[in-house]
Parts: structure tokens; C-alpha cells; sequence
């Protein structure tokens, strides 16, 4: 890139940031964005209660039992280990055991 491309971006940059605070700062525009994002989850609320009545469950109870699930497995896995530890000792116990009878 050339000296005069890098000022061109450097100016239009500047200039959108000069934009985005311009907008930020006005009362109508955060007004509007408010309204907007609270419509939205408004609507999410919405979408939330209605799959409950239907008693379909959400993304996020979803996720949720997913997480109960792993964490359940990962627990059986190490009641597994745990089992096949002491199934080993066990073992070898019994085979000590019989050999200085």
C-alpha cells in the first residue's frame, strides 16, 4: 500500500468513528436502540414462555442437560475405574493369598 491509501483509510476511519459516537450520543438514536433491544428480548421471553406451554424445550435446557448428562457419565466412568481397581487388588489378593496357603 502506498503513503496515500494508508491516509485515505486512516481519514475514513477516523470518520466512521466520528459517525458511531455521533449516533451514540444522540438521544433519539439510543432511544431507538433501547426500544429495539428490549423488543427483542421481549421477544425472546415470548418465544421462551410459548415453547414451555407447548412443553418443547429451549436451546438452553437443552445445553443444560447436556452438561448434566457429561458430568454424569464422566462420573459413572470413575466409579468404573474405581471398580475395576479394586476388582484388580481383589485379585491379586486372593492369588497371594492361595499361593502362601
Amino acid at each position: 500500500m502506498n503513503d496515500g491509501s494508508a491516509g485515505f483509510r486512516a481519514r475514513g476511519e477516523e470518520a466512521i468513528g466520528d459517525l458511531a459516537q455521533a449516533l451514540l450520543e444522540n438521544p433519539l438514536f439510543s432511544q431507538a436502540l433501547g426500544k429495539a433491544l428490549g423488543a427483542g428480548e421481549r421477544a425472546a421471553q415470548a418465544q421462551k414462555a410459548a415453547l414451555g406451554a407447548l412443553d418443547v424445550s429451549s436451546a438452553s435446557d437443552l445445553e443444560r442437560l447436556n452438561r448434566r448428562v457429561r458430568a454424569l457419565s464422566d462420573r459413572v466412568e470413575a466409579l468404573e475405574d474405581e471398580l475395576d481397581a479394586t476388582r484388580r487388588e481383589l485379585a491379586r489378593s486372593s492369588t497371594s493369598d492361595s499361593t502362601s496357603s
